[in-house]
């Protein structure tokens, strides 16, 4: 097994580029831990900002993604620019501190448990963001399961290949357009402040404890659950 660690701090942001699977876990402390049983490499450094302004990930020629970062409005520890870049060639696991603030991409499946602060999350394959407190920016070439306290922006679209499950605890007003593979439908939880489109070529199960109500023309609602409860 190879592992790296470094001293982060809290409310650091950390970018974390992954060539097949990766699972995500917040901790107590204030370092982050990084591991692979793999031999496609690990590293962990210390960029600014402005360093890191395009994400690319590879394993050997093969390029996974090579896009534009849109970083996240949050400044590493002391409020420097400074942030945190975990690459891991093959598959591997990232113990972070509770109040980190992530952006994730994997060319296969990602799993992010426990984080306080904020996360986007872009994967190949499936995606798992569960016990997280703010949802930023997520797609998954497979299945997307989402459960968090809040997420930021007031006009957003969560695409996934597979079925996708959707839970935001605050979220009580809300326009809800969703798209999968049962047709179209649109409804709307309290005063519609925000809007939400969920694309999905499976099934989409909506989960909230708030009255939702179908919109013209059709009056048609898809899978709603309520939350479990604790």
């Amino acid at each position: 097994m190879t592992q790296r660690s470094m001293f982060v701090g809290k409310y650091q942001t950390i970018i974390i580029k992954v060539g097949d699977n990766v699972s995500i876990k917040g901790q107590e402390g204030e370092r982050l831990i990084a591991e692979t049983r793999d031999t496609a490499g690990l590293t962990v450094e210390r960029r600014s900002e402005s360093e890191i302004g395009r994400a690319r990930a590879a394993v050997g020629e093969h390029v996974l993604f090579d896009i534009r970062l849109k970083m996240p409005h949050f400044k590493g520890r002391e409020g420097s620019d400074e942030v945190i870049e975990v690459q891991i060639g093959a598959s591997g696991e990232v113990f972070v501190p509770f109040e980190s603030n992530l952006k994730v991409y994997a060319g296969k499946a990602i799993d992010v448990q426990g984080i306080h602060g904020h996360v986007d999350a872009f994967s190949g394959s499936n995606l798992n963001i569960h016990d997280v407190y703010q949802l930023g920016n997520a797609s998954a070439g497979g299945t997307m399961k989402i459960g968090c306290q809040t997420m930021s922006g007031k006009d957003v679209t969560f695409s996934a290949g597979d079925d996708l499950r959707f839970y935001v605890a605050d979220l009580t007003s809300a326009r809800l357009r969703v798209k999968d593979i049962g047709g179209y439908w649109e409804a709307h939880i309290g005063k519609a402040e925000r809007s939400v489109y969920l694309k999905s070529g499976g099934d989409v199960t909506f989960v909230t404890d708030q009255p939702v109500e179908p919109l013209p023309p059709n009056y048609i609602l898809g899978k709603i659950e309520k939350p479990a409860k604790a």
